[in-house]
């Protein structure tokens, strides 16, 4: 079987991945579903959480004839969800959720510590005994695997075989991103990726670290590209993937320059036969 996250594929694979953000609904999805992105982040951090709307929106970003067309179960965009809670309060319940609904990975905002970083790892793991192999970091996830192997196309047992979290285990198909977004969490970048195994894909949050910096949503203001060099150089030298969240036509030959290999942008709607009319009618 082919891998089924096709973030992780590109990333595996050294190239770069392309994504970009949705709210859980399923126009939306709709629409992203033929799009040419490898993922797709749900966005209910700053969106409510809305498991409904999550779960009508994961089965509206299937496309059965991609499915038919390609011959294996693989999504042909890999459904991510960014949780609402920061680091620091856990949020555990809320990584089980998307997970059992069949998310292929979870985006922790704001994380700090070598030990809110060790939950976000441990939140997407089940259990498994101490003398196990790469028992750390300790799985707390609970077991109810049968919506989201149903969504995989898979079994429970084909799930549980490929549910690990990579690239802690090399066969895992489930994705953890964190948010690095604050000083405290750059200052504790390199304990962080030293210390916890299973972290795939660290996502500059410029935004939050340009407030904390006093020069909110300036992203080419020298102390903010300062910082996010220092993001860039910690994770470089682990081999550790790093995420842009704000990637435009105007910067993305700077940002692929920088090192950055997820490439987050925003689908740009355009409407010319409107444009034109306006034009024709002297309502430009």
């Amino acid at each position: 079987m082919t891998r089924l996250n096709g973030v992780i594929r590109a990333l595996e694979a050294g190239e770069h991945a392309f994504a970009s953000f949705a709210p859980p609904d399923p126009a939306a999805a709709l629409e992203f579903g033929t799009a040419r992105y490898d993922g797709l982040i749900f966005e209910m951090e700053h969106k409510p959480w809305d498991v409904v709307g999550l779960k009508d929106s994961l089965q509206y970003l299937l496309n059965r004839r991609q499915i038919a067309t390609a011959g294996d179960v693989a999504p042909a965009v890999t459904p991510l969800v960014r949780i609402p809670t920061n680091g620091a309060e856990k949020g555990q319940w809320h990584a089980k959720q998307a997970l059992d609904l069949g998310a292929y990975g979870i985006v922790w905002p704001h994380i700090t510590t070598v030990e809110e970083a060790y939950n976000a790892v441990a939140a997407c793991r089940y259990p498994r005994l101490p003398d196990a192999d790469r028992y750390e970091p300790a799985g707390v996830r609970g077991d109810s695997p049968a919506a989201a192997a149903r969504y995989w196309g898979l079994t429970n047992d084909e799930y549980y075989a490929k549910s690990g979290v990579w690239p802690l285990d090399p066969d895992g198909e489930v994705l953890v991103a964190l948010m690095i977004e604050d000083q405290l969490g750059i200052r504790n970048l390199p304990d962080i990726l030293d210390q916890v195994p299973g972290i795939g894909l660290v996502i500059i949050g410029e935004g939050d670290m340009s407030q904390e910096l006093g020069i909110p949503r300036q992203y080419e203001h020298p102390k903010l590209l300062e910082c996010k060099r220092r993001v860039l150089d910690v994770c470089g030298e682990r081999g550790v993937a790093v995420g842009h969240p704000h990637v435009t036509a105007g910067n993305v030959e700077q940002v692929v320059k920088d090192g950055y290999r997820f490439l987050m942008t925003m689908p740009v709607r355009s409407y010319p036969g409107l444009d034109r009319g306006r034009e024709l009618t002297g309502r430009a």
